[in-house]
């Protein structure tokens, strides 16, 4: 499955929104090999991503993310992730944006994970500030309620990039 979509990237062409999607369920579901995860990370990354792949990618991604399990209709959050791997060394920003939009009275959703490679991850920081950062759903959903801001820990709500993780971090370039 991976051999045509590799083909056409390093050919410089894009792929497909379906393309990119079947190539992300693969990984996903754990059924892809890490040197076929490293390639279709590498060759994106060379050729260039484009909104058509990123569609896709993120498509699965959601569908495999784990849901807040509100009660009510889901209330206005502003949801925020870093990016990780900037190479500019630099300080966490998001999540200083994140504690300065909640002290603000913006419910925030705030992403992360532990550093890869940098000195912290937003894991870091809030486990640092006390923060129970392996909280479940339905205590991030308290969160929200209660103080505003909720720390959404990757390998909790994305546990499906378990598969692609290893490989991520063995290559050591942003992907």
């Amino acid at each position: 499955m991976f051999a045509p979509l590799l083909e056409k990237l390093h050919r410089r062409e894009d792929l497909s929104v379906d393309e990119a999607a079947a190539a992300m369920a693969e990984i996903m579901d754990g059924r892809a090999q890490p040197s076929n995860i490293a390639a279709l990370l590498v060759a994106l990354g060379m050729k260039g991503e484009r909104p058509s792949e990123i569609v896709g990618l993120a498509r699965v991604m959601r569908s495999r993310a784990t849901a807040l399990p509100f009660t009510s209709d889901a209330p206005d959050v502003f949801d925020t992730c870093g990016t990780g791997g900037d190479g500019a060394d630099t300080f966490n920003v998001s999540t200083a944006a994140a504690l300065v939009v909640a002290a603000c009275g913006v419910r925030v959703a705030k992403h992360g994970n532990r550093s890869v490679s940098s000195r912290c991850g937003s894991a870091d920081v809030f486990e640092t500030l006390g923060v129970k950062i392996d909280a479940s759903p339905s205590a991030a959903v308290r969160c929200l309620e209660q103080a505003g801001i909720a720390f959404l820990f990757a390998p909790t709500f994305h546990p499906s990039m378990r598969h692609a993780g290893p490989t991520r971090k063995e290559l050591g370039i942003r992907t």
